[in-house]
């Protein structure tokens, strides 16, 4: 996959990694949703395919809580409050317990939910905005956006793909 350097680019690669990856969410069957059957984003950790979506959900809701932040004039937390970048594995089971108690059609929504306001933030920027200067460090917004959605979501999908195969779905 090629790094976006455009608004339509980061668009196209938010839209179609997103339909992409929905596509074989919605094969993983209601039932075997929180099997605790496939490699874990921390070592030697197991996680569900629930689990899977609720790191995602997290980051996409990480990058909105950032722009509605600096949008308030606020320094943004990142990666979120409370944690550090050398804590990430932390960060996603925090991601994992805070969407513990929901379906996976639940959760399916919500990732749904969380895509479509990135596309809408995506959408109310403009090039500059994404690529004109660094906005976090030595990346530009476009780019804190596509580590965050986009890479995340082919990442996902190679992971969901393997799972579907070994469990002969």
């Amino acid at each position: 996959m090629t790094v976006p350097t455009t608004k339509a680019e980061l668009l196209e690669a938010v839209v179609d990694g997103y339909e992409r990856l929905a596509r074989d969410l919605d094969r993983v069957p209601a039932e075997r949703a929180r099997d605790l059957t496939m490699p874990g984003h921390v070592a030697d950790t197991m996680m569900s395919p629930a689990d899977l979506v609720a790191y995602l959900i997290g980051w996409n809701e990480l990058v909105l809580r950032w722009h509605r932040q600096g949008d308030a004039g606020m320094e943004p937390s990142l990666p979120a409050e409370g944690f550090a970048w050398n804590h990430l594995g932390q960060l996603a089971h925090r991601f994992y317990a805070d969407c513990s108690t929901l379906s996976w059609e639940e959760l399916l929504i919500r990732f749904e939910k969380a895509n479509h306001d990135i596309v809408a933030l995506i959408r109310r920027l403009s090039d500059g905005d994404l690529y004109g200067a660094n906005w976090y460090g030595t990346y530009t917004a476009g780019r804190m956006i596509q580590l965050n959605t986009s890479s995340p979501y082919a990442n996902a999908r190679r992971r969901i793909r393997a799972w579907l195969r070994e469990n002969g779905l």
